[in-house]
């Protein structure tokens, strides 16, 4: 008899474990679902939708892999954030130590490439975060809200271009415009402080989060994410409209951020 799938989700904050959970439920149906959860990150619930469970604390990478060597996972998917304090106060095992010395650089980049470089010696592939998810991945054009007007649309492509240069930088993805001016840029401190900054600039006017994907961007680990924490924190700062790069944006919640961008009057546009 043949083994089930088995997936292994290496799970941070929020409410994207739980929405890849449902996906994988509907699209491969028969799926073992194994959740590797951080202490002080990860949502209790997924407790409840899990085929199984371990509970680690950031840096435990080895424990992490025993655990899904032994729940016999071939692959593996990498969602939600786990918080910069987090990673600048590991305290890892020997593995990430090694991994440690090897690296360059130490960003979220490098150390999440090096940790599917780990399992991909366990033979556990790290698939896209975006698996099953397509349908939360808009196309061009509008998404939900007050549609964009010919000013917005202008001031779209231009944070569009702003975002992909910082981007590459790896400054930010995140860019606050209004009128083809730059307010706010994101950089260490996250997009909800980058939007709170570029609303005060703006003075609640005409302002404009526009978030993009970084050129070769790994997919299998960082994905640009829109959720409801967007809406509010742009309703909250004055910002009216988002610009997303079509196809490269998760939306998650999608329901609930439709039903904020109309009650705040937020409009949501993909560029291509």
């Amino acid at each position: 008899m043949a083994q089930p799938r088995t997936i292994g989700i290496i799970a941070g904050n929020g409410v994207y474990p739980e929405t890849f959970i449902a996906a994988a439920r509907r699209n491969s149906p028969g799926v073992k679902l194994v959740v590797a959860a951080f202490h002080g990150e990860t949502r209790p619930e997924l407790s409840d939708l899990a085929d199984a469970i371990e509970w680690f604390r950031v840096g435990q990478l080895g424990k992490m892999i025993r655990f899904f060597r032994r729940e016999g996972t071939t692959e593996a998917v990498m969602m939600g954030q786990i918080s910069p304090r987090n990673l600048f106060d590991l305290r890892p095992d020997l593995r990430v130590l090694m991994i440690l010395a090897r690296l360059k650089e130490r960003n979220a980049e490098t150390l999440f490439g090096a940790v599917a470089d780990e399992l991909s010696k366990e033979n556990i592939e790290v698939l896209s975060a975006t698996t099953f998810l397509e349908d939360h991945l808009p196309g061009p054009g509008y998404v939900c809200g007050p549609a964009f007007k010919k000013r917005q649309l202008a001031d779209a492509e231009f944070g569009y271009r702003i975002a992909k240069q910082t981007s590459a930088l790896d400054i930010g993805q995140s860019v606050v415009v209004r009128h083809g001016t730059v307010l706010a840029a994101e950089a260490f401190e996250g997009t909800n402080a980058c939007i709170r900054r570029g609303g005060e600039m703006g003075h609640g006017k005409d302002v404009m989060l526009v978030k993009v994907s970084k050129p070769n961007q790994d997919f299998r680990f960082d994905v640009p994410v829109i959720g409801p924490q967007t809406i509010e924190t742009c309703a909250a700062a004055g910002v009216s409209a988002i610009a997303i790069e079509a196809r490269k944006t998760l939306l998650l919640e999608k329901s609930a951020i439709k039903e904020l961008c109309d009650k705040h009057q937020i409009g949501i546009h993909a560029v291509e």
